[in-house]
């Protein structure tokens, strides 16, 4: 017998990158990675297929994960496909394994709270080796939507909120691991972060936004240049997104218009967007 599931998972921008502090704040965007799951209970192993190409060693473990949670030992594939560039700072890892283990709980039939499932996407992505905090505050955001500040070492959601915002991303010619940043650089800014950290917590999430942003090119060798040419072009808020190399913006109207317009004449591509506060989904369609 063939169990099939289907799910998908959106993309995040940075509010505060946690690799200082441990504590994080991000927001959903409306991109997506979906995830095919396919399992038989006489199969043993999982293989795994990104569509592009790329390391799937993610995504076999969130499916192996998940499966553990229930004491199953089947086999099978799972595969990706994604509007989010790999190593963009735009949270693919995190939508990847947010939509391979609810594509997998719903092969199987089982179900979790989403708080459960991000935990579990967290841990695979801890053993993948993709992630230098854990990236719970991306992979909450990625799941659930809306804005989220949390705290990374206890896998805490402190708060979430919806909020209705147009995004701009630009996403220059390179690529940037977040497994290779610098985190002894990162965590000497971590007196300054905390500043960010107290205003993302208290909810003035676009003050924190920009803070972070400027600190973190410091740190990472990034340059502040496009985060200052969206806020003079309008945007309420702009960050260096994750440890980069995509840079987000806060829009609205004709800000939205213009930072697009700065942003396009950059070496990139340039995204217009928006905060997805509905976050991850099963596809209920089988297959």
């Amino acid at each position: 017998m063939v169990f099939c599931g289907r799910a998908a998972a959106c993309g995040a921008g940075t509010i505060v990158n946690a690799i200082s502090t441990f504590r994080g704040a991000a927001f959903a965007l409306d991109i997506h990675t979906s995830a095919e799951v396919m399992l038989r209970e006489e199969e043993k192993g999982v293989y795994g297929v990104i569509e592009g190409g790329g390391d799937t060693r993610l995504i076999e473990l969130a499916v192996e994960d998940t499966l553990s949670r229930f004491d199953l030992d089947f086999g099978g594939v799972v595969k990706t496909s994604s509007e989010i560039p790999q190593a963009s700072g735009l949270k693919s890892s995190s939508a990847a394994a947010n939509a391979t283990v609810l594509a997998t709980l719903a092969a199987i039939g089982e179900s979790l709270s989403r708080e459960d499932a991000v935990r579990i996407g967290v841990g695979s992505a801890v053993k993948a080796g993709v992630t230098i905090t854990g990236a719970f505050d991306d992979a909450a955001a990625s799941c659930l939507g809306g804005v989220v500040v949390t705290n990374n070492r206890s896998c805490e959601i402190l708060r979430r909120e919806e909020v209705e915002s147009e995004v701009v991303v630009y996403i220059p010619r390179v690529r940037a691991f977040s497994r290779d940043a610098n985190v002894l650089r990162a965590r000497l800014i971590a007196p300054l972060v905390e500043d960010a950290n107290r205003l993302a917590e208290a909810g003035d999430y676009w003050h924190a936004m920009t803070l972070n942003g400027l600190l973190y090119c410091a740190a990472l060798d990034f340059s502040p240049a496009p985060i200052l040419d969206a806020l003079e072009a309008g945007a309420v808020s702009a960050s260096l997104s994750g440890t980069g190399p995509s840079y987000v913006a806060i829009t609205d109207g004709d800000a939205t218009k213009a930072v697009v317009g700065v942003w396009g004449r950059l070496n990139g591509r340039v995204i217009k967007t928006k905060i997805n506060n509905n976050g991850a989904y099963v596809m209920e369609d089988k297959l």
